[in-house]
């Protein structure tokens, strides 16, 4: 049996929430230095930027001291560094925490708020705000919401424990409730389930439904309707209950049934992307709810936000981009 090899404990401590970078050096390869096989790997960060760390003693072997960058290759060799942090917007709006204990914290996302670091979001992320403002570094995310969906997330205390509660959601343990604003059709019978087959494609922004094997279902709930002055059939509140998490699948699915989400930037078409710092007209849509039965502590669990869909609270205002009502609104 193939014995798994150990990863040393990172030399470096977090800088505002955010754990540094961890390179292992390939097994195979033809770099005569770790200098070499870094300015290859990390291409992308630009002429110089590479001897730069290298220069400021920044990149760092397991002992915590700066790695010289003409120190031969090493195969396997683990070296640490810091990334430059992107210039981020800060995100306006709370992140209320709903609940903690020992073993998880359940936090309410806001709209405009990734999850966890990624791309040009890093620090001004929920993970790495609620490992400053709860002090727990090791704190990490169970599952993800898209960054335009506010609502609950679930995240882990302790680092050992991370793969229990990671595999309630793999195995569909967890009920999720989600809540939405969308047009109104009293031609379209519902509750119904769709049932489709989701692909995303790596480099697109959008997924799609392609006939094959059903891997996304959706159950769909009209709430209440209401009259939209100027707008034939009006707006719904719906009550969505995904069976199986592709990615936008609930975006995805209320869009084939005509009813878009309001705020949508994707679907049914993609739109300009806004301005950085632009935090109008929120997707509406909303992780209303999360049950399940703790596999640590064999509690039952059962968690709700207190947001408001700000589209339902005052349509004009949200589409107006002037809605200031409470924070939970957002």
């Amino acid at each position: 049996m193939r014995r798994k090899s150990h990863t040393p404990p990172s030399p470096l401590p977090q800088r505002h929430g955010v754990d540094p970078v961890r390179v292992r050096l390939p097994a195979a390869g033809t770099w005569g230095t770790v200098r070499e096989h870094l300015v290859e790997r990390l291409s992308g960060a630009g002429d110089g930027v590479v001897d730069g760390m290298f220069d400021a003693g920044r990149i760092v072997g397991a002992d915590g001291r700066p790695v010289a960058g003409d120190a031969p290759y090493v195969p396997g060799l683990f070296v640490w560094f810091h990334r430059d942090l992107p210039d981020e917007v800060p995100v306006p709006f709370p992140l209320e925490v709903v609940h903690r204990d020992e073993h998880i914290v359940v936090a309410d996302k806001p709209h405009f708020l990734a999850t966890t670091p990624r791309g040009s979001h890093v620090a001004e992320t929920a993970l790495a705000r609620l490992r400053r403002e709860q002090d727990l570094p090791a704190l990490t995310a169970a599952h993800r919401l898209d960054r335009l969906t506010a609502g609950l997330v679930l995240f882990t205390v302790r680092p050992e424990e991370r793969g229990a509660y990671q595999t309630l959601f793999r195995d569909r343990l967890v009920r999720k409730e989600y809540e939405a604003v969308a047009p109104y059709d009293p031609a379209l019978p519902l509750p119904r389930t769709v049932r489709s087959r989701i692909v995303k494609e790596r480099g697109v922004l959008t997924a799609r439904e392609v006939r094959g094997e059903t891997n996304a279902v959706s159950r769909v709930e009209l709430v209440e309707h209401r009259d939209r002055p100027g707008e034939p059939g009006g707006l719904a509140r719906y009550r969505l209950t995904p069976a199986t998490g592709q990615t936008h699948q609930l975006r995805v699915h209320m869009a084939a049934l005509g009813l878009p989400i309001l705020g949508d930037p994707l679907y049914p078409e993609v739109t300009a992307p806004v301005p950085a710092g632009d935090f109008r007209r929120p997707l509406q849509l909303l992780a209303r709810s999360l049950e399940f039965t703790d596999p640590v502590t064999g509690e039952e669990h059962r968690f709700r936000s207190g947001r408001v869909l700000a589209a339902w609270a005052s349509y004009e205002r949200w589409a107006a981009g002037t809605y200031d009502g409470p924070s939970d609104g957002q």
